[in-house]
């Protein structure tokens, strides 16, 4: 199966979302799809006098900005995926992770950073590899917010990168994964000004030393610590590309972006 995980970048572009989203549609077998939304969330908190906080580019989610990302996340963003999806023929169902106690996570704890009701998932047993399985035997296609809960009422914020990399993790022990991160760039750059300087393959240690260089960093160091993190649980394959990309899965061509292994 694919799973595919989709930025905000994306998201805010109704053309190039259309097109991903048919391209999404297309791909033979079971697949499930991620998505997250912050920039919208933002921008509609901002119409409501909602300021975002960002610490280390996570958002602190107090009581208010809980409410917030819920209705747009849970709502506005995924019932829009979903209702286009469905136009295409793809039998989407949305879902946080409260839905069918699909995913379980625990409040951030404390530290230097009070991130408020932001979640963390504890690992692949936070996920309910049965109720997923049954939604796919049935020939639907489960659409993720990024949202989960702890068990114990309450929903949490919660990063579509990580939620993406332990839903093919715990998937992965049943079948065989693919896990793809579409995001604005072709790729991996060595050379963040330049669009052309995609890095084909990654293994661990080159990781080690692109992170070592500087040559990778900020917000690219956790996409690609879930994204090992998932190779390591079993997942067979990490790509990271641009959504036009998704094409070559179904076999329309090589990928033209970075594939991620262990060796």
């Amino acid at each position: 199966m694919i799973l595919v995980k989709i930025g905000g970048n994306i998201l805010d572009d109704p053309a190039r979302l259309r097109s991903f989203l048919v391209d999404f549609a297309q791909l033979q077998g079971p697949k499930l799809l991620v998505h997250g939304g912050g920039k919208i969330a933002s921008a509609i908190g901002q119409r409501l006098g909602i300021e975002p906080v960002m610490v280390d580019g996570r958002r602190v989610t107090d009581t208010e900005t809980l409410e917030l990302v819920t209705m747009v996340y849970g709502g506005l963003v995924n019932k829009q995926v979903v209702a286009q999806l469905q136009e295409l023929g793809c039998n989407a169902i949305g879902m946080t992770g409260a839905d069918a106690n699909s995913i379980k996570a625990v409040k951030r704890p404390v530290g230097k950073v009070d991130y408020g009701f932001a979640g963390d998932v504890a690992g692949t047993e936070s996920i309910n590899v049965p109720v997923l399985e049954t939604l796919l035997a049935a020939g639907l296609t489960p659409v993720f917010a990024p949202l989960t809960h702890n068990g114990k009422g309450t929903i949490l914020n919660t990063n579509a990168d990580t939620i993406a990399s332990v839903l093919a993790s715990a998937l992965a022990g049943k079948q065989v994964v693919k896990l793809m991160y579409c995001f604005e760039k072709r790729g991996v750059l060595s050379d963040a000004a330049d669009e052309t300087s995609v890095i084909a393959q990654i293994n661990p240690e080159k990781y080690n030393y692109l992170k070592e260089t500087g040559a990778v960093h900020a917000g690219m160091i956790p996409k690609l610590d879930n994204a090992f993190a998932a190779l390591k649980l079993g997942v067979k394959q990490v790509l990271i590309g641009e959504a036009e990309a998704l094409k070559s899965i179904n076999g329309a061509g090589e990928f033209s972006g970075t594939t991620l292994s262990l060796s």
